[in-house]
């Protein structure tokens, strides 16, 4: 690698980190905040919380690969750019080619990368994600009351209460609804509660204080009961299991299962469905080496017509593309279109402008077509708003 290539290497590196990052987090927070008020009810549910969000890291990671490689190259270009470093370059003989090797090298890279996260990590923490998912929303109750939180471990069983000590055992102002065996319900509620838990494991002990109780007798009439101290049992349910194996999705399965059951048909999925999910991650871990040939370009028009519209251009263009991909998948998993065509089609497409895009600013770095659309289309609003504003001023 020359000093050239270290360079415009170590000038990407940190922006893509960054922009990782700050994606990554992002999504992770919002997805975690719609975990915990879906787990709201479960007594451990920032353990569940803890244990998703890690398995959630791989999906987001190749979601946030190619958005923050190809935001990085725009934004390192243009401020290269803007500080006459491009210009310098090319006076010296250095080609538009040459210019964007290194980051195609390391377009390469992460390919390679995107194959190992697509192909591998992703199956085996989405099955993970869902198996914790399934736990979560059937643990039950393990004996810990929070407070402020309503718990509902069985359709028989429906508890609350106001306070609680860090440990969830000592309660203030607690409220209990229960049906018991025969069918009756009775309304517990008490000023003070201590949790203890029995010696088998299986059932609770609450000790209550100062409260009272509201039930139904056998003639169907209401009775309350008050009591300085009353001691009530109540079960804990175990976390349940997931039933079935890895592999009920097609998303759950690595490329080479992929490709083997595809190949076989000895899978219950459809091959359709099989190809689809194939192609449509070979499409997205075999789009990065096209983005430099993108933003490059994008990133050099940016002096002429400012850095926003490049990016905006090449986002829509990324999110149009990771969409069809997704249109495409869906298709082929319905027998609609061949996986060859519904998948190979977008993909095609986007390389046909990434490489359009490339081969034309190669001979004038700086000039791309979408630079002369959106100059065009500039000028378009510029001579609609001057007509508007003379339609306005005539008498």
């Amino acid at each position: 690698m020359s000093l050239i290539d270290r360079y415009l290497l170590r000038l990407a590196l940190w922006p893509m980190v960054g922009a990782m990052g700050v994606t990554l987090v992002a999504l992770l927070l919002e997805r975690i905040l719609r975990l915990l008020d879906m787990l709201s009810a479960s007594s451990d549910r920032f353990g569940f919380v803890a244990q998703l969000a890690v398995n959630l890291v791989p999906h987001y990671l190749g979601l946030t690969l190619p958005a923050a490689f190809f935001l990085a190259l725009v934004v390192v270009v243009n401020r290269m750019n803007q500080s006459s470093e491009v210009d310098a370059l090319l006076a010296a003989g250095v080609s538009l080619t040459r210019l964007a090797a290194p980051y195609l090298c390391l377009a390469a890279a992460l390919t390679a990368v995107s194959l190992l996260v697509f192909g591998f990590l992703q199956p085996y923490s989405r099955y993970a994600y869902r198996a914790v998912l399934h736990t979560a929303q059937n643990a039950g109750w393990n004996g810990l009351v929070p407070a402020e939180t309503i718990l509902a471990p069985s359709k028989d069983l429906t508890m609350t209460t106001d306070e609680a000590d860090a440990a969830g055992q000592r309660l203030s102002r607690i409220f209990i609804r229960r049906i018991t065996d025969k069918g009756r319900e009775e309304i517990t509620t008490a000023k003070m509660a201590e949790i203890r838990r029995a010696a088998d494991g299986k059932n609770v002990r609450l000790e209550l204080q100062d409260g009272q109780q509201l039930r139904f007798n056998e003639q169907g009439r209401p009775e309350i009961l008050s009591f300085k101290t009353f001691t009530m049992q109540l079960p804990m349910t175990g976390p349940a299991r997931l039933l079935r194996a890895r592999g009920g999705d097609e998303r759950e399965l690595t490329l080479f299962e992929l490709a083997d059951q595809a190949r076989t048909g000895s899978s219950t999925l459809s091959s359709a469905a099989l190809k689809g999910e194939l192609y449509g991650r070979l499409a997205r871990a075999f789009s990065l080496p096209l983005l430099p040939l993108l933003a490059v370009p994008l990133g050099l028009a940016a002096k002429r017509s400012g850095r926003a519209p490049g990016a905006i251009v090449g986002g829509i263009l990324l999110l149009a593309f990771h969409h069809l991909i997704q249109l495409g998948e869906g298709l082929a998993a319905k027998g609609r279109v061949s996986a060859e065509l519904a998948v190979g089609a977008p993909y095609l497409a986007f390389a046909a402008i990434a490489l359009t895009v490339f081969f034309t600013s190669r001979k004038r770095p700086g000039e791309t077509p979408i630079g002369q659309a959106m100059e065009h289309l500039g000028a378009f609003m510029a001579r609609m708003r001057m007509k508007k504003a003379t339609a306005g001023a005539a008498p």
